[in-house]
Order: C-alpha cells, then sequence, then structure tokens
C-alpha cells in the first residue's frame, strides 16, 4: 500500500511539541473552530489579530484584537493559524507575504461534520483514500489529492499552491459543455454558477433545474435567471436537495455556508432530485449543499442510473468527502472516470470532484 502523505505528524501534534506562542489570525466562526481544537488538545493560546482595517479597540473570546504589528511588537516569533477563508488575488498574495515572515498555517477544520481530519483519521481511512486515488483518472487529480491530503493533515500553504488549476481547465478539458445541457444546480446561490457555465456554452442551455434553499438568495436567483434570459427554460426550487421530500431545519449563515441543520433554523423544503425530475434527462449536475452531498447524490441515484450526467460535487465540506463521495458515486455507476481539481482558495475549499461518464 502506498503511502499518500509526505508530512509524518499532522498541525496539532506539532502545535502540542512547539515552544513558539501561537496566535490566532481573524475572528468568527472559523477562530471558534480552531479555539475548540486548541482547548481540546490543551494547546495555550496567545493572542488573537486581524487585518488593520478590522482591529478598532474591541475584543474576541476575551482576547484583545491586535494588529499584526502589535503581536511582532510584543511576541517576536510566533505561529500564526488563519481563521478564515479567502480566494482573490490580491489577499492571498498579501497571505503568502505573512507566511514568509512567520510560521504559518492554516488548518483544516470541517466546515460540517465532528471529524478532525488528523493523522490518526487518514490511518484509519487509508485504505479507502488509496482506493479512490487509484482509481483516478488523470495525473492532475493525483496530484491534487496528493497535495490536498497532505494540507489537511499539516495545514502548509504551499501544497495548495502547488495543486492550484484555474476553472477553465476543469470546464475545458473534463466538464467540456454544450449547447444542448440540461443542467442541475443543487445549491444555485444567487445564480453564480449558472452564470459560469454561460460562459463555455456561448450563453445557451436546454434547460435548467435549480435548488437553493435561502428565501433570499432564491429570489435574488429568480432575479438573476430573469436577467440571463433563461426563465422560460429554467425550475427554480426554494428548497434544499436532500435524498427524499419533505421539511428539514435550514440554518441561515447570510452566505454560501447556509445549511441543513438538525438542531435550528427555518423549516425549510426539502426534495429530491429525483423526485423533482421525475425522469427526464439530466447531462451535467453541480453540486454545492454545504455537507448535505452524502444525502443529495442518494436523492439523485435513479437519475444518475438512466442518464449517467457529468458531475461536479464540492468535496471540502466534510473530513470524509474526498473518499466517502468518489465511492459512493462508484457503487452507483461503476463505469465512471473521476477526477479532482483544486481552485485558488485558502483554505483547502474549492476542492472539488467530478464524474465523467
Amino acid at each position: 500500500m502506498t503511502d499518500l502523505l509526505i508530512e509524518q505528524e499532522d498541525l496539532w501534534t506539532h502545535l502540542q511539541q512547539t515552544e513558539k506562542p501561537i496566535v490566532i489570525y481573524g475572528m468568527g466562526d472559523g477562530a471558534l473552530k480552531i479555539m475548540r481544537v486548541l482547548d481540546q488538545y490543551q494547546i495555550p493560546l496567545k493572542g488573537i489579530f486581524a487585518s488593520d482595517g478590522f482591529v478598532r479597540g474591541h475584543s474576541f473570546e476575551g482576547f484583545p484584537v491586535k494588529r499584526l504589528a502589535d503581536m511582532e511588537e510584543e511576541l517576536g516569533d510566533f505561529i500564526i493559524l488563519m481563521a478564515f477563508a479567502i480566494h482573490d488575488e490580491e489577499t492571498t498574495a498579501m497571505i503568502h507575504r505573512i507566511a514568509q515572515k512567520h510560521e504559518f498555517y492554516a488548518p483544516d477544520v470541517p466546515v460540517a461534520g465532528e471529524n478532525l481530519f488528523t493523522m490518526d483519521f487518514y490511518r484509519e481511512h487509508q485504505k479507502e483514500f488509496e482506493k479512490v486515488y487509484q482509481l483516478l483518472a488523470d495525473e492532475q487529480s493525483r496530484i491534487v489529492y496528493r497535495d490536498i491530503l497532505n494540507f489537511k493533515v499539516s495545514g502548509k500553504l504551499p501544497y495548495l499552491t502547488h495543486c492550484e488549476t484555474a476553472v477553465e481547465e476543469a470546464y475545458a478539458n473534463i466538464i467540456c459543455p454544450n449547447e444542448e445541457e440540461d443542467y442541475v444546480d443543487l445549491g444555485a446561490y444567487k445564480g453564480d454558477t449558472i452564470q459560469e457555465l454561460l460562459r463555455f456554452t456561448n450563453g445557451k442551455v436546454q434547460s435548467v433545474t435549480a435548488f437553493e434553499p435561502d428565501r433570499k438568495n432564491y429570489k435574488k436567483l429568480c432575479l438573476n435567471v430573469e436577467a440571463m434570459g433563461l426563465s422560460q427554460k429554467a425550475n427554480l426550487l426554494n428548497a434544499a436537495a436532500y435524498k427524499e421530500s419533505g421539511t428539514m431545519l435550514f440554518s441561515n449563515k447570510a452566505g454560501r455556508q447556509s445549511a441543513l441543520s438538525s438542531t435550528q433554523g427555518i423549516e425549510t423544503p426539502v426534495n429530491s432530485l429525483d423526485n423533482v425530475m421525475e425522469g427526464r434527462r439530466v447531462s451535467f449536475i453541480n453540486m454545492d449543499v454545504e455537507g448535505a452531498e452524502k444525502e443529495a447524490i442518494e436523492g439523485c441515484r435513479k437519475t444518475i442510473e438512466t442518464w449517467t450526467p457529468r458531475m461536479l460535487i464540492s468535496a471540502y465540506h466534510r473530513s470524509e468527502d474526498l473518499y466517502a463521495l468518489p465511492l459512493q458515486i462508484l457503487q452507483i455507476r461503476p463505469d465512471y472516470r473521476i477526477y479532482f481539481r483544486h481552485y485558488r482558495y485558502i483554505p483547502a475549499w474549492d476542492t472539488n470532484l467530478y464524474c465523467i461518464p
């Protein structure tokens, strides 16, 4: 069995052993998740800092929020844990400049689920990771897979940079869309992924079916689809993609990370793609459902069996996604070719699974 890991220890083990002070860069949900893991591993936290424009003399979880320059003056040498996500070129370049001056990590704390991507987690599922790796369809997928696994264990930025490709490459070389697409968007947000597809199909598709559970986003989706000239071809549902029809709680976080929840949120319709399509043709599925991918795929089972649509599936919300989602798809249709790509993002968000018949 080939070991896909270069790294010999995970980030949390390293932090337990270091003598350097540890600080968090950023606030909000990401910082809270990192703080919980530090507490779990009994790793002391020295402080919090934010970008200069966000420092206004306030505090976060009992720590005064400082500037990077304040931390440098106070501590000298220290370890930075990044607690937010970015993908724009300017901010990414700024992060890399900071990482050249200080020991810098972007901890992989899962968007959904409780499984932390530690060395123990990798070893527990090593056979599944190896199985998926052996099935990958091209060398770039193998590069992405190795690098993302090593990033998730270590939090080291160079792994992300090394495997990064542009969106255009995947559309041109893997998806190869055309003007006759019967396109499904599960987690359509405001229509940005529909707009992305149209860039590669001369602005034309045969049909669009889109699920968006957030009410505000759904209203904007409807307006944007109308502006794209697709109203007559579109079936837009204010619902979450799931394995069956019903209602569930939906936690609205005012953005892309709104998600189904078992404990809190607004009661929201859910439905399966199979129920909605009733056997009609689907040629391409784009799926980004914030951790409910397993259930959404199950709700596409008949559609996948019948039509073998090309699929683009987000594979970064849960630690198990990198092996569980491709193996789930292959259980339904063993004849799919499996690809992975990672677009520019810190941490390893926008790591996508492609299933091509």
